[in-house]
């Protein structure tokens, strides 16, 4: 999987009049990245990751495909919703469907709210795991802004699914490439499902570097 935290944050801006105003600021944009070991919500996925994405936003609409490879061939994203700000605030809802080539995992499909003041982020996920017939799971995300560029980020699956983590963080630009260093800590729920044989991605603490650029 990969993080929404980008799209929602992304698609939680302010909303301008419909029409020919709204054509005039849609905006279509690429990203490319690397990161040493991929994550995602506490979960370990690959060591050494690329990716490759594109997104699409008008009006406080976007859609939007994400790729990675996850070494058994490919993680591929699809994801849509519609963001606006009331007042200080920053509300966004939205869909993201993670799917997979070969047999890396099966699909999750889930709906995404978001609401956002000052420096803290909340984000809550409603989702289905096709796996074992079926599984339905939540997931609620808390991000704080600490300032010059550090981050921290607190999660929690709940219903069919369980275990949380925390994640410490900090990112900046030079000569527009977005440079990244996190700490990952996954609680003991989530590295028990590690055993590759099983084909479960529990992996203990990290450190995970990246780099990004979007054009």
């Amino acid at each position: 999987m990969k993080t929404v935290t980008k799209f929602l944050s992304a698609a939680a801006i302010a909303v301008g009049s419909m029409g020919a105003a709204s054509v005039a600021t849609a905006e279509v944009s690429y990203n490319v990245g690397y990161v040493s070991e991929y994550y995602y919500r506490g979960y370990y996925q690959k060591n050494s990751s690329a990716s490759a994405g594109v997104d699409y936003e008008s009006g406080g609409f976007y859609v939007g495909a994400w790729t990675a490879d996850v070494g058994q061939g490919l993680e591929y994203d699809i994801y849509g919703g519609y963001g606006m700000d009331i007042g200080e605030i920053s509300v966004g809802v939205g869909f993201t469907g993670y799917y997979y080539t070969d047999d890396f995992d099966d699909t999750y499909e889930e709906v995404n709210l978001s609401l956002g003041y000052g420096p803290v982020s909340i984000g809550y996920s409603v989702g289905e795991w096709d796996g074992n017939g079926g599984e339905d799971y939540d997931f609620l995300d808390v991000s704080i802004d600490l300032g010059a560029g550090f981050y921290g980020t607190y999660g929690t699956f709940g219903d069919e699914f369980d275990g949380d983590y925390f994640e410490i963080g900090y990112g900046t630009t030079i000569a527009d490439i977005d440079v990244g260093v996190a700490l990952i800590f996954p609680s003991d729920e989530i590295e028990a499902e590690d055993d590759p044989e099983e084909n479960t991605y529990g992996n203990g603490e990290g450190i995970v570097f990246s780099l990004g650029k979007s054009f």
